[in-house]
This record gives C-alpha cells, structure tokens and sequence, in this order.
C-alpha cells in the first residue's frame, strides 16, 4: 500500500508519525506544569532502587526540542580525521562531562537548560564497565530533583572514532 501526503508518497510510518505530531502538539496547550513525572512504584525516589530515572513524563505544555546524537568531541571534520581527537581525555568520566557540557550547549541555544530535558538515549560502548560512571557524573548535571526518561543501548563502537564510548540524543520540553 503507498500512502500519500500533499501529492507525495510517503511510507505509512509517516502518516502515524505525522498524527501523533498533531495530537502531541494540540496536548501541549494546557495551562498546567509543563511536564509531569510518571514513577512506578518499583521506580519512584525512595523505593531503594537507586534509579536515577523515571518511568516516564507526561508532557503538558511548551516546546518540544530534539537534540541530535553528541559524544565527547569538539568540532570536527567530516569525514572524521582521529588525530584530532588525540589531545581529548578518554576516560568515561571525562567523556561524560563533555557530552553533558554539549547538551547543555544545545540546549541553551534552544532557550532552556538540562533540567528540560526529559529523554535521553544513551549509546554506550561496555555498559558493565562503564554504566556507573556514566550514571554518576550525568546525576551531578541533573541535579537531586531532575530525573529523565531514559534507555540505554550497548554498542560496538561509535562512528566519530573508536575511543569514544558514549553518545547521547535527547529530547526536551522548554516551558512557554
């Protein structure tokens, strides 16, 4: 079956894609807390489970941001040349800090701040040995009352160079 959408073909994701576009957005306009934490018990702050997450969060109103895949890197060229990241810290800690320096760079650009930030998807490569640290140091830019949807995916290697472990995209709500 082909669908089309102004005169154009489109795959049939495109229309579910484009709907939901529309129902979030016309959701978006009610006069309520922008967002909304949605904890399970198991989950909620408290309950032991040291999750550093939520189970999910309800938007209600603003603006919503996507945030393109970043890793621990500067400008760079593309294709990629490795020698220009060979003067960067590699450890995961170091990574982290960078990563979260540039989502907040991203997200000030867009008029908000990391706390807006209500997804993330991390790529990480070795989550055994790396996880905790990426937990931690992404924790401290979150502050005690700021707690993200969040999933993480293990991965072989990123495509900017094979010494980074870690990129994440995100998603934000920035209030009206």
């Amino acid at each position: 079956m082909k669908w089309m959408f102004a005169g154009k073909r489109r795959a049939p994701g495109f229309t579910a894609a484009l709907a939901a576009a529309a129902l979030l957005a016309a959701g978006c306009e009610s006069g309520g807390p922008a967002v909304e934490y949605i904890d399970l018990s198991a989950t909620a702050p408290g309950s032991g489970t040291n999750t550093p997450f939520t189970s999910a969060i309800k938007v209600n109103s603003g603006s919503i941001v996507f945030l393109s895949g970043t890793v621990g890197a500067p400008p760079h060229s593309h294709p990629h040349v490795p020698s220009e990241f060979d003067h960067l810290d590699f450890s995961a800690e170091a990574q982290t800090e960078r990563v979260m320096e540039s989502l907040r760079e991203m997200i000030r650009a867009a008029g908000g701040e990391l706390t807006d930030i209500i997804q993330v998807t991390k790529f990480m490569r070795d989550v055994e040995a790396n996880q905790d640290i990426v937990r931690d140091v992404m924790a401290r830019y979150w502050g005690p009352g700021h707690r993200p949807a969040s999933t993480t995916i293990e991965i072989v290697r990123l495509a900017t160079d094979p010494r980074f472990i870690l990129e994440v995209e995100a998603v934000a709500v920035i209030g009206e």
